[in-house]
């Protein structure tokens, strides 16, 4: 008598993971997906951004990256040097900087985290440089673009998975 009920538990088991393998392929692609690259030169657990490549690195091991496409500071607003994380917030709220604020006077004084209207996105790490940020974005059409005032957009999908690697204090070399 077991071992029908083994085997009937046995079959739901398998119709269960062959729904749920069905439910994952339906998914979307992901909008960008990490890339596993041959990186030298900088310590484990760094971010490196190129600016002019418009990616961001991550030192995951020794010789080994995570290369992700980011969208950069756009002619006249890009930036170099070294920095390192210095916050981190999940759904962080926006409020214009002086100089956004005088190109586009309309913006509200402030945008929720949460908002699809805040251009912070999902995440944010602050940098210890400038006011800049590394964060998500929710026009994930600028993504590879020279699009900002100095801040390095990701991916929102992106961004959460820096965001889980990268801690205060995490080492930021930004090259032009």
């Amino acid at each position: 008598m077991k071992k029908p009920v083994a085997k009937m538990s046995i079959l739901r088991f398998a119709v269960a993971f062959a729904a749920m393998a069905g439910m994952l392929l339906a998914l979307p692609a992901p909008a960008a997906a990490r890339e596993t690259v041959a990186f030298q030169g900088y310590p484990v657990g760094s971010i490196v951004v190129r600016t002019q490549e418009r990616r961001l690195y991550f030192v995951a091991a020794p010789g080994v990256a995570w290369r992700y496409p980011v969208g950069v500071g756009r002619a006249g607003k890009t930036w170099s040097g070294h920095t390192f994380v210095n916050s981190k917030q999940i759904d962080p709220a926006w409020a214009p900087p002086p100089e956004v604020r005088r190109d586009s006077p309309h913006l509200p004084d402030v945008i929720p985290g949460g908002s699809p209207r805040n251009p912070l996105g999902v995440a944010v790490l602050a940098l210890d440089h400038g006011g800049y940020a590394i964060h998500g974005t929710n026009n994930p059409g600028s993504i590879g673009r020279f699009v900002s005032y100095g801040c390095i957009r990701m991916h929102n999908r992106d961004v959460l998975d820096l965001y889980r690697v990268a801690g205060i204090g995490t080492p930021v070399y930004v090259l032009r």
